[in-house]
């Protein structure tokens, strides 16, 4: 009997580690990634004579809601000059925008020839150490050309990674890199998200990125993964010296652009729970989710129209909805989601700050032992590189699946 007993023991022990794997899992906005071949598509179109290094965006105030009429102008004849460089409208998408890598007719003339492999010795060096140092195991990448783009920086590991990039019809995708020790896994674009940007234009063949569903067993357990990249210019709750800030129901022409991903967010997290309640959704959010999450926010007050979260929300002719908070609306604990909080900021780590997140589901995070928290790894960069590696660095945590 005691014999029993002890072998039951072992065999619960044995099954709570298996289920229990550690995995490191990292979310990193690569800034617009591609191959060399990519990059010299882009310096062709952009040193055009009839291009010259325009901007296809056209640019607002800080405290504007509509850029001028004057700027809406001279972006169209900018996005007018660089399709036809490009060979056509879709071949135009295909290609980083002249601002892309913050260069000028006189950086490119007087920089080294070797500018962009530069930034892609960054990027290999940045997952060098998050793969050899950091154990993480799960990548999603953000701004990414393709899936040649993702093998090619992952550099002397690419071997033991399988990889996948989400299809669109512009440069800036989401793709994943996975280690092949952790098993089969099954990737999945999640199009839903990829809306059209700008509703006035019909024929507007311009539209958001997609969503990436990363399938995996871990451990006997299904584990799923959806990696975003959501709409930017709205990621400010609250002014500060850089960027005003928006509710999502506001009149700021970005911040309405992200209120209609809301429900195409929110339907997948639903959906997801239902077949895999273990799942990380993770990557740009382009809204600081953090700063939502320190807002007592009352559940009738997360709606316009005072409807609660966890109830169906309703969408418009265009896909609006009353949301005006992000987080509040996708956490609304049907299912529950649980932000993996910043640790101590890492010396060195400069670019963009609190759009980049990993959340988990409720209960992935009630199966962690301990606490779960992320940090950032500053990138690898050169002294006086002229293309900054990326300007995002990597968020990383580990979790037990």
């Amino acid at each position: 009997m005691l014999k029993r007993v002890a072998v039951g023991a072992l065999a619960s022990c044995f099954l709570f580690s298996v289920a229990a794997r550690e995995v490191g899992v990292a979310a990193f906005n690569l800034a617009w990634a591609g191959t060399q071949a990519d990059f010299d598509k882009h310096i062709a179109v952009c040193t055009a004579e009839t291009v010259k290094w325009c901007d296809t965006r056209a640019k607002m105030t800080k405290d504007a809601e509509q850029p001028t009429p004057e700027e809406q102008a001279r972006a169209k004849s900018c996005q007018t000059a660089f399709a036809a460089a490009a060979g056509g409208p879709d071949q135009a998408l295909q290609v980083a925008p002249c601002n892309a890598y913050k260069l000028t007719a006189k950086k490119w003339a007087t920089g080294p020839a070797t500018m962009y492999q530069e930034k892609l010795e960054g990027l290999k060096g940045t997952i060098n150490t998050l793969v050899s140092e950091q154990k993480v195991g799960v990548i999603a990448f953000q701004e990414v050309k393709s899936e040649e783009a993702i093998r090619e920086i992952l550099g002397a590991h690419s071997s033991s990674f399988e990889t996948c990039a989400a299809p669109h019809n512009a440069f800036q995708t989401v793709g994943f890199a996975w280690k092949k020790s952790l098993g089969q896994g099954k990737c999945t674009p999640r199009p839903a998200l990829s809306i059209k940007e700008d509703l006035s234009e019909s024929s507007s063949i311009r539209k958001l990125r997609p969503g990436a569903e990363l399938a995996l067993t871990i451990g006997g357990q299904q584990i799923t993964f959806l990696n975003v990249h959501l709409k930017s210019g709205c990621a400010n709750l609250h002014d500060d010296p850089t960027f005003k800030g928006n509710l999502l129901t506001s009149r700021d022409t970005a911040c309405s652009v992200l209120n209609r991903q809301i429900e195409p967010l929110e339907s997948w997290i639903e959906d997801v729970a239902k077949r895999s309640p273990f799942f990380v959704v993770l990557g740009d959010f382009n809204r600081k989710l953090d700063a939502e999450a320190r807002e007592a926010v009352a559940p009738n007050k997360v709606r316009t129209d005072g409807s609660l979260p966890n109830n169906t929300n309703k969408t418009d002719a265009d896909g609006s909805v009353k949301s005006k908070y992000l987080w509040q609306e996708i956490s609304d604990g049907s299912p529950a989601l649980v932000q993996v909080p910043l640790g101590t900021s890492a010396t060195g780590c400069k670019g963009f700050t609190g759009l980049d997140h990993i959340l988990l589901s409720g209960d992935l995070n009630t199966r962690q032992k301990v606490k779960v928290t992320s940090f950032k790894l500053p990138v690898q960069t050169k002294p006086k590189q002229v293309i900054g590696t990326s300007d995002h660095c990597p968020r990383v945590t580990k979790v037990a699946f």
